[in-house]
């Protein structure tokens, strides 16, 4: 008796949790599985706000369907699907959270397929005096001063762990290590050096093209942390067909105007130098 009142009080609690998480706006109030001229709902990371929204726009116009987007940290975005979350398709800012979502049965691998490239670098303000070189022996303790470094949050948003993994390997981590100020997703860190509240930060080339209030000091060297790849792939539980004419429209020639603009290149179109 004690162990089934457990278990109901545990699923009265989760239910009320996803319930107050559709009030409040942690995912969208729309199911996949509503009726055939619902929105198309999108998980995507952060970083892709600007082109996505811009791509989803004309996409829309195009066939008179809707998008709705929630934008979030690829890592929180696919804990949500984990949980039940309603989404027809999810957009990572890196293979380790898409392979997550795979290995938890939320997507359909047979949809999944690498979309975009980015590169990451450090910014400041548009004022800023600040110059580095980023090599191997950076000493960007040094030009922080006592200021904090502005990044996602070293161990789960992808931005973070591709900055931690350059920083790491240009020997400059253990230096400022203790001077990281973590952000939930890279735009929370992008704000904080738009805002002037950290005079460096490290987000998306993406990111940097989309706010006029900062300027790229430095581009970290491809080789310094993995490659950066946007993943995308179809929800499992999603059935709105418009999912996939979605996905196969952002996949196609007609689409990639709207990521290069934002500054990412899309996988297979790379120039070869």
């Amino acid at each position: 008796m004690i162990l089934a009142h457990a278990i109901s009080t545990r699923r009265s609690w989760l239910a009320g949790l996803f319930g107050l998480a559709l009030a409040f706006g942690s995912f969208p109030a729309t199911g996949p599985a509503d009726a055939a001229d619902a929105p198309v709902v999108v998980f995507a990371a952060a970083s892709l706000k600007n082109a996505l929204d811009e791509a989803t726009a004309a996409w829309g116009k195009e066939t008179g369907k809707t998008v709705k987007i929630s934008y979030a940290g690829s890592n929180a975005l696919a804990k949500q699907l984990e949980s039940g979350a309603p989404a027809d398709l999810f957009f990572s800012a890196d293979l380790a959270w898409m392979d997550y979502a795979q290995k938890a049965g939320s997507i359909r691998p047979d949809t999944r397929v690498d979309l975009l490239r980015n590169a990451i670098v450090l910014i400041a303000p548009k004022d800023s005096t600040a110059a580095l070189d980023l090599k191997p022996g950076v000493d960007l303790a040094t030009e922080l001063g006592d200021g904090r470094l502005a990044m996602g949050n070293v161990d789960a948003v992808p931005a973070g762990k591709y900055g931690k993994a350059a920083l790491t390997n240009l020997g400059a981590w253990e230096a400022v290590k203790d001077k990281v100020a973590q952000a939930e997703n890279v735009r929370a860190a992008l704000l904080l050096v738009a805002r002037g509240e950290a005079p460096l930060g490290i987000v998306y080339a993406s990111d940097a093209v989309s706010d006029a209030s900062v300027k790229v000091v430095a581009t970290f060297p491809a080789d310094s942390h993995p490659p950066i790849v946007y993943p995308i792939a179809r929800t499992k539980d999603s059935a709105n067909e418009d999912a996939a004419r979605l996905l196969v429209w952002l996949r196609s020639p007609a689409a990639k105007p709207f990521f290069e603009k934002q500054g990412f290149s899309v996988v297979g179109s790379e120039k070869k130098s």
